[in-house]
């Protein structure tokens, strides 16, 4: 067992144990518990050879050694992972044996070899097994080994009897205190047991999980970037590596932020370094979907980034997660989508002008045209105008650009003429229309763009009206603003879809599902017009219960 002995050469000490106790085998922990009395036996032999060498020639004493001696080689021979497993604790009872022969055989030249005892009994007692008999034993064998002599001898008296009981007691008192200690030390090393199994599950649990997000992180074709407060990286997924090697300068394998070739959605305009999307996220900005152009020539592609701070348990500052989202595709179709509507828009416009134009001379000439046929060409002039009007929408939609010119107008009459127009619409539809309007409001708009607005809502009110109903349409004023109010009972919408009504091209859930025309051009139009008066739009509407259209306009 020379192995658990070690020498700490900085500090000129001995550690007997290289390693926790409880960790070496059964073996090695009887021969560790022995170890302390047979080191001492050892030493008392010496001190005997020294200072009393006749004491060596008593037979008690040299039975004395010789008992150590067994003992110590019965803890290192003796299997006892094979025995039962308290049968190690016959080794302190025989210890108390052997004492008891030395102090006979040794106390007329050595004092205090009853004091050997302590070991066996603080085997005893820290073994944790059958911890009363550990203590009556504390007690017992002790006071055994001072009397059991007398008695053999036969000069016992109740003075010498007396006298002997400070050994026991103290004892006693040693493996109380033993016990109380090793109690404590089980109870604290269950509870370090426990604690250490739930920390290896937590451990395993969190390995698990970590495999798992590396897992989807590494899987998402999204970039995801994380970094701490100061700027440095502290995850990267595959994609954002990709993001990376794609904004690097030609011949550039680890630019810093300011190197990475990162352009404004006009694909030319750098982005400056303190707008760029990591900065910004570093200095704890939450944004969602800022657009920004990665690399340059054919492999330029087109990023969404959206960034969302992160705070530590004091609520501070520890970092951001930035998630880029690839949507080059999705800009080209939309960048098609829009050169196709200009495409169409053109063509219709030399069509509609070519009707637009017979119309006028057909209206020109008045004697030979009959009365009821002008009615039905004002309706077709008035028509084709506001269809040549929405093709140029289609195409100021395109640019940006939507132009209104304003002036007095009767705006009563607007609304009058619009819900004239769509009687035979609302016939057709089985639909009831009614107009709430006073004989003349004036104010400064673009008549022609505002009848398109109203024509727009009062067709879609029609239109959104499938099993017939009312559709109401009332004009008046509140303080410095004209307003227009079209209600319908209609099928309504939900709130997902009201938030999305004024996008150009949306249609709703509902209406996809039925056949109802429409390419959802309409609102964003008649929203760009009114916001070009410097008046507003808005919408109340209910699943089923039907929409109301408010409509604000500066008199």
């Amino acid at each position: 067992m020379s192995g658990n002995l070690t020498w700490d050469i900085s500090s000129g000490r001995i550690l007997f144990f290289r390693r926790p106790f409880h960790e070496y085998s059964l073996r090695g922990r009887v021969v560790l518990s022995q170890m302390p009395l047979s080191i001492t036996a050892g030493l008392t032999a010496a001190l005997m050879l020294l200072f009393f060498p006749g004491t060596l020639g008593n037979p008690p004493f040299i039975a004395f050694l010789v008992t150590q001696v067994v003992i110590l080689a019965l803890c290192y021979f003796t299997p006892w992972e094979r025995l039962p497993y308290p049968s190690f604790l016959a080794l302190p009872f025989l210890d108390f044996v052997s004492i008891a022969l030395g102090r006979e055989g040794g106390q007329e030249s050595l004092m205090g070899i009853s004091l050997l005892a302590v070991f066996p009994v603080i085997w005893l007692c820290a073994s944790g097994i059958y911890p009363r008999t550990a203590l009556l034993m504390s007690f017992v064998a002790p006071l055994g080994i001072i009397w059991v002599p007398l008695f053999v001898r036969g000069d016992v008296t109740g003075q010498d009897l007396a006298k002997s009981l400070l050994l026991p007691v103290m004892m006693l008192g040693i493996g109380v205190s033993v016990s109380v200690l090793t109690l404590s030390m089980v109870r604290q090393q269950r509870d370090l047991e426990e604690k250490d199994a739930q920390l290896r599950i937590a451990l395993e649990d969190s390995k698990r999980q970590e495999r798992l997000l590396n897992s989807v992180l590494e899987t998402v074709h999204l970039g995801v970037l994380a970094v701490d407060a100061d700027g440095h990286d502290i995850l990267m997924n595959r994609k954002q590596r990709e993001n990376h090697r794609l904004a690097a300068p030609a011949g550039n394998s680890d630019p810093n932020e300011s190197q990475l070739l990162v352009f404004q959605p006009d694909r030319v305009t750098k982005v400056p370094v303190e707008e760029r999307p990591v900065r910004r996220a570093v200095l704890g900005e939450n944004f969602t979907d800022n657009l920004v152009w990665l690399g340059s020539g054919s492999e330029q592609r087109a990023i969404t980034t959206s960034a969302r701070a992160m705070r530590d348990h004091d609520g501070a500052f520890a970092g951001s997660v930035i998630v880029f989202s690839d949507v080059t595709d999705l800009v080209n179709a939309l960048a098609a989508k829009d050169d196709f509507v200009a495409n169409v828009s053109h063509e219709f416009r030399t069509p509609l002008t070519s009707i637009l134009g017979y119309v006028e001379l057909l209206l020109d000439d008045g004697e030979e045209l009959q009365d009821s046929h002008r009615e039905p060409l004002n309706i077709i002039r008035r028509n084709s105008e506001r269809l040549l009007g929405l093709v140029s929408d289609l195409l100021a939609s395109r640019s940006g650009q939507l132009i209104v010119s304003p002036q007095a107008v009767n705006v009563a009459e607007l609304v009058r003429s619009s819900v004239s127009a769509a009687l035979p619409r609302a016939a057709a539809a089985r639909v009831r229309l009614h107009t709430e309007a006073p004989e003349r409001l004036e104010a400064h708009v673009d008549s022609a763009r505002m009848s398109q607005v109203l024509d727009n809502l009062v067709s879609n009110a029609i239109k959104y009206s499938p099993n017939g109903g009312d559709v109401v349409v009332s004009l008046g004023s509140e303080g410095s603003e004209l307003v227009c109010h079209v209600s319908d009972s209609g099928m309504g919408m939900s709130e997902k879809d009201q938030a999305d009504v004024f996008k150009k091209f949306f249609r709703t859930g509902n209406v996809r599902n039925t056949s109802i025309p429409g390419v959802g051009l309409g609102l964003s139009i008649s929203k760009a017009i009114v916001e070009a008066h410097g008046g507003s739009i808005q919408l109340r509407s209910a699943l089923g219960e039907g929409t109301t259209f408010t409509v604000k306009v500066p008199v």
